[in-house]
């Protein structure tokens, strides 16, 4: 085993106990923590066995194991760039109600105030 292993292997067994503990203090759901720990599991044993990976991506027609990673990490961060994506437009929508509702909430709080004025500032 190389250094680059032991790096590797160090990494991940961090991110691996980090989303084993957000996964049992329920700082995550049961589906992203199995889905975090099941990643982890995977590089690992893709960074102790490389040719698991040379074995699979013969299989599946591909030339080189480090091809098949190399497509599976960019599928999967175009998935998590999309999910990101959804979750902002999400927080967008749910700000702009808010904004709008506690706008509202004023307008009828104070209806003889008229349009809302910036404050003067004294001099």
């Amino acid at each position: 085993m190389n250094g680059l292993q032991v790096l590797i292997l160090a990494v991940l067994g961090i991110l691996f106990v980090a989303s084993l503990t957000a996964l049992l203090r329920g700082w995550s759901s049961r589906k992203e923590g199995f889905v975090w720990c099941a990643l982890c599991v995977l590089a690992a044993a893709a960074t102790l066995w490389p040719q698991l990976t040379v074995k699979a991506a013969h299989a599946l027609g591909i030339g080189r194991g480090a091809d098949l990673v190399f497509y599976c990490a960019v599928v999967v961060m175009m998935i998590g760039f999309w999910m990101t994506y959804i979750r902002l437009r999400h927080l967008r929508r749910d700000m702009t109600r808010l904004v709008r509702h506690l706008a509202i909430l004023e307008a009828q709080s104070s209806p003889e105030q008229g349009a809302a004025r910036p404050p003067s500032s004294s001099s």
